[in-house]
Formats: structure tokens, sequence, C-alpha cells
């Protein structure tokens, strides 16, 4: 069965990004686009915000983003070849391929995307994932811990979230950026 993977990348203090929207302190080099584009492949569907699906369209809209190196542009044909579900209430329509918008997500849309799927399911982005881990429906979590100290921002997860978690993987990458991969018990 497919798993819902909730993907994020964090400061060190938890924040995906600082007070005022900055995440430049979580660009990651080659070697950790290869990994996260290996991860990555295994999803056949991004399940996205309205904010993460705009930062992230780029990877189809934008052919200069591709081609920064031979690893950027294969995180761009998988994410172009994934099926993308957005969840906005305020978004008027999608701009790229093999994308649909729903208004809002509930047990039943994720059942539905889980039925769908022929991979894995990521969700991505601290205020949909939040919604997705109080309904229960997130299966794993991995951290993309970045060597920075922000001191505030967005935080990666909700306040006042509980959960038991039982540590999968973690690796160490060279440019002291580090990936924890939990399950959700």
């Amino acid at each position: 069965m497919s798993r819902v993977i909730y993907s994020v990348a964090s400061s060190l203090d938890g924040y995906i990004n600082d007070p005022q929207g900055d995440f430049s302190w979580a660009v990651p080099d080659e070697e950790v686009i290869a990994a996260l584009t290996e991860d990555a492949s295994r999803a056949s569907t991004f399940l996205y915000g309205r904010r993460m699906y705009e930062t992230m369209a780029v990877w189809e809209t934008d052919p200069t983003t591709a081609d920064q190196s031979p690893e950027s542009a294969d995180w761009a044909r998988m994410w172009k070849a994934a099926d993308k579900i957005v969840f906005s209430r305020t978004l008027p329509k999608v701009w790229t391929e093999r994308t649909r918008l729903e208004r809002e997500l509930t047990i039943e849309a994720i059942e539905r995307a889980i039925s769908e799927a022929s991979g894995d399911l990521t969700i991505e982005g601290p205020t949909l994932a939040g919604e997705a881990l109080r309904l229960g429906r997130v299966d794993v979590v991995e951290v993309l811990v970045c060597p920075a100290i922000i001191g505030a921002g967005t935080p990666i997860f909700p306040a006042g979230l509980k959960l038991d978690l039982s540590l999968d993987r973690a690796r160490r990458f060279d440019n002291g950026m580090m990936q924890v991969t939990y399950d959700v018990r």
C-alpha cells in the first residue's frame, strides 16, 4: 500500500523559513539533490498547498531551473512525471501538467489520492502536512535538517502535535545537512 510521506527541509531549530519567508539557508547542493531525487522517485504523487505548489511549479515552468546541473535536470524530469494534487481554497487554477486542484484536505481526499497512486505520496508544506498529521494520515516523517539556526519562522510541525516515531534512516551529507526518516507508529 502507498505511504504518505511528510518531506520537509528544516533549520536545526525546526523552521521551514524565517519570519520574512526566506529559506535560502536550505538550498541543497548536488549531492543532496541527487539523494532527494532518488527518494522522491518512489513517489507517484505530490500533495501540495498553494504556497508550496507555487514554489515547486518552477521545475516545469522555468527551464533555466533544470539547466543548473544534471542533478537539477533529473529532479525536474521526476517532478514533471509525477501527479500533483494542490489543496487550496484560494488558488483559482493550476498551471502545470498532471496537476489537479482540490479545495479541502480531508481524510476522504487523502484516501482517494492513495487509491489512485501507483507509488508513495509526499505531502509538503507545514500547513498542509500539519492538517494531515492531525488527521492521522501521515505514515513517514522525513526531515532534511539544515545546518542553520534561524530563531523564528514557520515551524515544521503544528503546535500541540504529539507523535510516536521510530527512526528508519539517518543520512549525512558532506555539506552538513542530515536527512532523518521516521515511521509514524
